[in-house]
């Protein structure tokens, strides 16, 4: 045993004698076989001595020699060719050491490289190398170096960034590997020609350089030159393969969507008039990810399924799900399954507020044929039918059949599945015609929504807000209250909505002062932007304890946020006749408000200005022609009310102020019949059953009439509308 350690030793120490005596001859700046002494040193002696093709042949050889770790037969090679220079067999050694794994030795060599002397003859090797393969001809004067040269000192500078990267100096290697691809770049600025290289290992050298470079900055910490570095390696031509063109193009758009900084849009040095530039990280990740979607679909790459998740996030960031879904709808048949492609296409639909395709695409998957018991599909269902009245005994439908899918024994999902079965109760409660039934509806409402609060502790801040927002509805203020403050208290005070919630039941149980603190406790835990329906509820407080004054003030502040917020977007210089964004909605009804409360005062004509500002921004709108006719109605105008608020139902059907102020014009007008006045006012109570004023004007109704049946009903009436008022809210709870 010991024989045969002394027996390595030995070896160990005649190689490295024999690699000493390359060094020793390295390190002199000597040549293998002494040339000329006017030579410099680091001009290739094979160029002065052989032929081009000579040289490239026993530099091949000496490199299989080293590759296969025979380092006594390449230095014997090295010896009697001559085919090596100076750098050249730095580059060699250098090589050798990297893959022995010796990193410090490897880049002590390398740096022993002068690049600024080799880079001018191997960026003339290049160029002639280029011109040779597009003219075909072979007609051209010797290059300074060989084209295998140009590989070994290529390959040489990317190991030394690799030594540096492997040393943590990661800056240093960026540095250098940056300096393969800029050669390159600068002798040919076209690019590569096809099969340039392919005799030698520079277009892996090549590839490899692409690849690593936005790696090391993004090492360094270098995001700007991380961006620069994945554009320089998608915008020159490289002869990349379609995998790594790809992986690349990933990788980059991985970079725009999640490291947090933000890109400076790409200059593009020749492009099309009609051609797409990226604004923004977001927008060059997405056209990044599209490129890759067509790629697929072309069969130039495999399917990779976190393409997908990425433009997913990434258009759901731009808003844009609609987009997701054309793309996802061009996918070829085979790459993601019916279920998947069903499912997708609804979240998809969903999301851009086309609830009626996402819920027929559902239908589909859940049908018999396909995935009837499809969790994730009868959830969302049963959301989609939960938000919509007419749709809601469906949702409910959905709702129990997750809750019967359900094998694992997952409480979270028990949990979901119960919370949408009582949004679809509450909503579908809303239609019923008999009391009975409402109220059996309301009570498994609040059951289902307790049943799910209890199978999360109480934690889950969307059970909360539903259950303290069902129990104000059905007029249960002190449980409203207790939900509404746990809701508060767990989610830390960021919620707008849940303030908006506490401030409303508050002002149910009169407590407007109190109200009015929690909201401007609201206004100093959110921002600017954030303040508007907070300010719209505290100015109606206000007017709720009688400071007109202070009212017009707020809402006078409210204004001044919105007309600063439109100015900020841009979007000031166009005439909107839509009114479906939340800050115009906002600002609509903040127009309306001011109106009624000039209206109150009896200052008809500030009332005029303020419904003229709101049909500058939304033309077609039932509450404004609501408003116009109240604005009448105040004059004695009842003819031109009643045609105001005829229009307002024309626009919105369902608009219940408009129908109640309807029966109450026609009742002082006299003409129309018991019946069309009760209908109108029945219409609205059909839609809001807690609305006391409904219950009043019925009321009145049924008293004029005089007869003992009808004072009796009327009787009942006023008693509701009295219960009613007693318990509502400042503005409505939802």
């Amino acid at each position: 045993m010991r024989s045969k350690n002394r027996i390595g030793k030995r070896r160990g120490r005649e190689l490295g004698r024999k690699l000493g005596k390359i060094v020793k001859c390295i390190c002199s700046g000597e040549q293998f076989n002494a040339v000329d002494e006017m030579a410099p040193s680091s001009e290739s002696l094979a160029i002065k001595n052989y032929s081009e093709s000579a040289d490239s042949l026993k530099a091949v050889e000496v490199e299989k020699k080293l590759d296969t770790g025979n380092i006594e037969e390449a230095e014997s090679s090295l010896r009697e060719s001559g085919c090596l220079n100076y750098e050249e067999a730095r580059a060699l050694l250098g090589r050798y050491e990297y893959q022995k794994g010796n990193i410090e030795a490897a880049l002590h060599v390398f740096e022993g490289i002068d690049i600024a002397v080799v880079t001018p003859k191997i960026k003339v090797a290049l160029a002639r190398k280029g011109e040779h393969h597009k003219r075909r001809s072979q007609n051209f004067a010797s290059p300074p170096m060989s084209i295998h040269a140009v590989s070994l000192l290529s390959e040489a500078i990317f190991l030394k960034a690799k030594s540096l990267q492997g040393l943590g100096r990661f800056k240093e290697a960026a540095q250098s590997c940056k300096v393969i691809l800029d050669i390159v770049e600068s002798s040919l600025p076209g690019g590569l020609p096809e099969n340039f290289g392919a005799d030698c290992k520079l277009q892996e050298t090549l590839n490899k350089a692409v690849e690593l470079l936005p790696e090391l900055w993004k090492l360094a910490d270098s995001p700007h030159e991380a961006i620069l570095s994945y554009r320089q390696a998608l915008l020159h031509h490289w002869n990349l393969d379609a995998v790594t063109a790809a992986k690349i193009q990933k990788e980059f758009a991985i970079f725009l969507l999640y490291s947090g900084g933000e890109a400076s849009p790409p200059n593009l040095r020749s492009q099309m008039d009609s051609s797409f530039i990226p604004r923004n990280n977001i927008e060059e990740a997405i056209l990044l990810l599209m490129i890759l979607l067509r790629k697929v679909s072309l069969k130039r790459i495999e399917w990779d399924p976190s393409i997908l998740d990425h433009l997913s996030f990434a258009l759901s960031v731009a808003g844009d799900l609609r987009a997701l879904a054309n793309q996802v709808e061009e996918l070829p048949p085979g790459i993601i399954n019916r279920k998947d492609r069903y499912l997708t296409l609804a979240l998809c639909y969903c999301g851009a507020g086309e609830d009626l395709v996402a819920i027929n695409l559902l239908r589909k998957l859940l049908n018999g044929s396909e995935d009837p018991k499809c969790l994730p599909a009868l959830l969302l269902a049963s959301k989609i039918c939960g938000e919509n009245p007419n749709l809601a005994e469906e949702g409910i439908s959905f709702a129990c059949r997750a809750l019967e899918s359900l094998d694992c024994g997952c409480n979270q999902l028990e949990s979901i599945a119960n919370f949408l079965l009582g949004v679809s109760l509450s909503a579908h409660s809303k239609s019923a015609v008999a009391d009975s039934d409402r109220a059996t509806r309301q009570s498994e409402t609040v059951q289902a929504l307790e049943t799910a609060g209890k199978m999360t502790r109480m934690n889950d801040p969307n059970i909360l807000y539903h259950l303290s927002l069902e129990n104000a509805d059905q007029r249960k203020l002190d449980a409203a209250l207790y939900y509404a403050k746990r809701l508060l208290k767990l989610e830390g005070s960021c919620n707008i909505h849940g303030w908006l919630l506490l401030a409303r039941i508050l002002s149910a149980k009169k407590q407007f002062i109190e109200a009015e603190t929690v909201i401007n406790a609201a206004l100093d835990e959110t921002g600017k932007w954030d303040q508007g329906e907070l300010l719209r509820t505290k100015a109606k407080l206000q007017i709720a304890q009688g400071q007109l004054k202070i009212a017009i003030d707020t809402y006078t502040q409210l204004l001044a946020i919105l007309q600063v917020q439109r100015k900020s977007f841009g979007s000031g210089k166009k005439l909107i006749k839509s009114c479906k964004t939340p800050a115009k909605s906002l600002e609509v009804e903040v127009w309306h408000d001011l109106a009624y409360l000039y209206i109150s005062l009896s200052q008809w004509r500030d009332a005029e200005i303020c419904l003229s500002k709101s049909k500058a921004i939304c033309s077609y709108c039932a509450s404004r022609c609501h408003a116009t006719g109240v604005l009448y109605e105040a004059k004695g105008l009842y003819k031109e009310a009643l045609k105001a608020f005829a229009d307002g139902l024309e626009i919105d059907p369902t608009h219940v102020p408009s129908l109640i102020s309807i029966a109450v014009v026609l009742r002082q007008l006299g003409n129309p019949s018991h019946a069309v006045v009760r209908s109108f006012l029945m219409n609205a109570l059909q839609l809001d059953r807690m609305n006391h004023s409904a219950w009043y004007n019925l009321g009145l109704l049924y008293k004029a009439e005089g007869t003992a049946s009808s004072l009796l009903e009327a009787t009942e009436y006023f008693e509701a509308a009295t219960l009613l008022e007693e318990s509502a809210p400042i503005e409505p709870f939802r």
